[in-house]
């Protein structure tokens, strides 16, 4: 295992209260990273932290782990008190309702509580497969209403983590392009649905379309999502796409853990990442799993 004297960012975890997130209660609804009874329990701060230190984390940013919209206020102020409390997480990504008219007044009242939030997710992908459709139609993006809630992140220095499957790209990119003055964070690498040439092919196309807009950077997260496994030669292809696309400085590392206790664990996660980068430059491997995040996320 490769290591850093100044550590390791992991820029997308969650830690939750199982009571809080209705998809780890009652009925078992399906979800798009599969069965998840293994981690329907709480997943707090302190078990979190001795993982990820353990590996060489030093930082992370938590992203929200979809409470209840009306209750994205209240997330944020556990978060602070679990920082208070814990020193973790070093800094948040929160969720408001970006297609309603109140949603710049709700992220005001989030950035009120607490200086860690630095900015929010609303998930946008939507697929053929129901399953792994979260927004209501592929094309939510356009929606006047959630467009000048995009603005306005510009204004509280806020970025956007944009999560949307290849298809959605080119609408994605035109969303990119008309904000440029606000940040946008590609979640999971762009979500590329299995490792065959269609649907690579598809997935890099749509990644061409968006390494074009400078204001987007590539999350590194995610892979186990539709294999289920840790994937290594996924990894391989989706790294060197995005290093070649996007460069390292746009390009960094998370772990989206605890989901992907679902089928690895973190040491295993962390070495197979540094193994697969350990070919680049150090300048690289550095910017990947430390400098972009703190740069994107103000650490």
């Amino acid at each position: 295992m490769t290591s850093f004297s100044h550590g390791i960012v992991d820029s997308h975890h969650h830690i939750w209260r199982a009571a809080d997130l209705p998809w780890l209660q009652g009925e078992m609804v399906p979800r798009i990273f599969g069965p998840y009874e293994p981690i329907r329990r709480d997943y707090l701060a302190p078990e979190y932290a001795a993982e990820a230190t353990a590996c060489g984390i030093t930082s992370a940013v938590y992203v929200q782990a979809n409470w209840p919209l009306d209750r994205c206020v209240d997330e944020v102020r556990w978060l602070r008190d679990v920082h208070a409390e814990t020193g973790w997480p070093t800094a948040v990504v929160g969720s408001a309702d970006l297609f309603d008219e109140d949603a710049v007044e709700v992220m005001r009242r989030q950035a009120a509580i607490t200086p860690l939030v630095r900015g929010t997710r609303l998930q946008l992908h939507w697929h053929e497969r129901p399953e792994f459709r979260f927004a209501s139609a592929p094309d939510r993006m356009k929606d006047p209403v959630f467009r000048r809630n995009i603005a306005a992140l510009a204004d509280l220095g806020w970025l956007f983590e944009l999560q949307v499957f290849p298809a959605q790209m080119a609408d994605a990119a035109a969303l990119v392009e008309d904000f440029p003055g606000v940040t946008f964070v590609l979640v999971h690498a762009g979500m590329p649905v299995g490792s065959g040439p269609a649907a690579l092919a598809e997935w890099t196309r749509g990644m061409r379309l968006l390494a074009e807009r400078p204001n987007v950077v590539v999350k590194l997260t995610g892979q186990g999502t539709f294999v289920r496994r840790v994937d290594r030669p996924l990894i391989e292809k989706v790294t060197a796409t995005c290093l070649d696309l996007f460069g390292s400085r746009r390009c960094m590392w998370g772990s989206n853990f605890p989901i992907e206790k679902l089928w690895t664990d973190l040491p295993t996660l962390v070495s197979t990442w540094q193994d697969v980068l350990s070919g680049r430059s150090a300048e690289e491997i550095r910017d990947v799993f430390t400098t972009t995040a703190t740069q994107v996320y103000r650490l």
